[in-house]
C-alpha cells in the first residue's frame, strides 16, 4: 500500500469565496475538533533524525546531536539499518508508516509502544486489519523486525526520551487549548461531504509532535499528526487533506479505470517512476490516491480562507511531482465543484468515460493550473 505522507509548508494565503465564507459562519459547524499531544508518536517520529535521514536533520541536527549519543551504538546502528530496510521491503519511510501501525492502540507513551511491539497480534492487529491502512505485506515486514523496534524503544526509553521530550515542548499545554479555540470556526467536515459525496465522522483529531516535520501524517480513523508551532491556517488546510484518504475506494470501479488510462501516459508514468522517493507515492495507485485528495483540499482551503496560489503551492511541493493534483483541480473547478458537490467517485468515473484524462486533454489543463510549459510539467526547470 502507498505511503500518505504530506508535508506543510506556510505559504500565502488566498481569499475565500466571500459568499461560501458566510455561508460557513451561518451554518452550525459539523466538525468537532479534538487536540493532544502524545509521547509515543514523537518517539515514532524521532527515529528520522536518529536514522541520520537529511530530510530530518535539518530540522533536528541539534536534538539527534544532543540525544543520540545517549544510545548505544548497536542500537544507534540498527535505527539506521531499520529505516533503509524498511524503504528497500516497500514498507517506506519508517517512522511515519509506524505511526499508522501504533495507532490502533495506546500512543501516549513510549511504554505503551513496547507493549505494543511486545505483543503486536493481540494489541495491534484488529485495528489495523480493521482500517483502510491495511496491508498485509507492510504487517508481515512489522512482524519480522518487532523485536529489534522493541529493542530501539527500550532503549530510548532508558536513555530518558520522555525528560528529554518534555524540555523541548515547553507551551504545549497552552498551543493546545489556543489551537482548539481558533479550530472552531472552521467547518471542515461538511466541505468533506459536500464534495465528496460521502458520510464523514464529525470528530477531527489533531495530534501535536515536537520531531516530525517535514511531515504531517494521517493515521488510522480522523486523526493526523503534524507540528505543534504549525499554525492554524496550516492545520486546517492538514485536516482538509488528511480526512479525505482515500478520496475515492482505490479498489472501486471508477480509480480502477483511471489507473488504466494514467498507466498509459508517459508523463504520469515518468514522474512515479523517477522520483525521488524520499517523498513517497512510488505508486501510481498512490500517486492518484494523494493527487485527487489534494486537488479537493485546494478547493476547500480556498473556501475557508486558507488556501495557497495552486502554481505556487504545486511549484514548491516535494520537487514538482504532484503534477496529477494540478488538472484535477483545474477540471473540478471548470465543473463548479464548490457549488455544487456530489459524488467524487461519479466525477471521476465520468472524466475517464468522457476522455477528459487522456494526455491531450489532461496537459493542458495541468499547464494552466501549474503555470508551466505544457512540454516541460515535470521534472521542474531549475532556475
Amino acid at each position: 500500500m502507498e505511503r500518505r505522507l504530506f508535508l506543510a509548508a506556510a505559504l500565502a494565503g488566498l481569499a475565500a469565496a466571500p459568499h461560501l465564507a458566510k455561508a460557513q459562519q451561518r451554518k452550525p459547524s459539523r466538525t468537532r475538533w479534538k487536540v493532544r499531544a502524545s509521547e509515543g508518536f514523537d518517539a515514532l517520529a524521532f527515529l528520522g533524525p536518529l536514522a541520520g535521514r537529511e530530510l530530518y536533520l535539518r530540522f533536528y541536527q541539534a536534538d539527534a546531536d544532543a540525544f543520540a549519543p545517549r544510545l548505544p551504538a548497536a542500537i544507534r546502528t540498527d535505527i539506521a539499518g531499520l529505516w533503509q530496510e524498511a524503504e528497500t521491503a516497500g514498507f517506506g519511510l519508517l517512522g511515519p508508516v509506524l505511526s499508522v501501525l501504533f495507532s490502533g492502540n495506546d500512543d501516549s507513551s513510549l511504554a505503551a509502544l513496547i507493549a505494543s511491539a511486545d505483543d503486536p497480534e493481540a494489541r495491534l492487529l484488529s485495528a489495523y486489519r480493521a482500517s483502510n491502512n491495511w496491508s498485509e505485506s507492510d504487517w508481515a515486514w512489522f512482524l519480522s523486525t518487532a523485536p529489534r523496534l522493541k529493542a530501539v524503544l527500550e532503549a530510548m526509553q532508558a536513555a530518558g526520551f520522555a525528560a528529554f521530550r518534555a524540555e523541548r515542548t515547553v507551551g504545549l499545554d497552552a498551543r493546545i487549548a489556543e489551537l482548539t479555540r481558533d479550530l472552531a470556526a472552521y467547518d471542515v467536515i461538511s466541505l468533506h461531504e459536500k464534495l465528496t459525496g460521502r458520510s464523514f465522522d464529525p470528530e477531527i483529531e489533531v495530534v501535536l509532535l515536537q520531531f516530525c516535520k517535514p511531515h504531517g501524517i494521517k493515521v488510522q480513523g480522523q486523526t493526523f499528526l503534524q507540528a505543534a508551532d504549525w499554525n492554524t491556517a496550516i492545520t486546517v488546510r492538514n485536516a482538509a487533506h488528511e480526512m479525505l484518504h482515500p478520496p475515492v475506494a482505490m479498489d472501486g470501479p471508477a480509480a480502477k479505470a483511471a489507473l488504466a488510462v494514467l498507466e498509459k501516459d508517459a508523463l504520469i508514468m515518468r514522474v512515479v517512476r523517477d522520483h525521488d522517493p524520499q517523498w513517497g507515492y512510488t505508486t501510481l495507485d498512490g500517486l492518484l490516491n494523494e493527487d485527487l485528495a489534494q486537488a479537493l483540499d485546494q478547493l476547500i482551503g480556498e473556501a475557508l480562507g486558507v488556501g495557497r496560489n495552486p502554481a505556487d503551492r504545486w511549484r514548491r511541493s516535494d520537487d514538482g511531482i504532484h503534477v496529477l493534483a494540478g488538472p484535477f483541480s483545474g477540471m473540478l473547478r471548470i465543473d463548479q465543484w464548490i457549488e455544487t458537490g456530489g459524488s467524487l467517485e461519479d466525477w471521476l468515473a465520468r472524466a475517464v468515460e468522457t476522455g477528459r484524462l487522456a494526455p491531450a486533454r489532461l496537459h493542458p489543463v495541468a499547464a494552466r493550473v501549474l503555470e508551466r510549459p505544457v512540454t516541460g510539467l515535470w521534472p521542474l526547470i531549475k532556475s
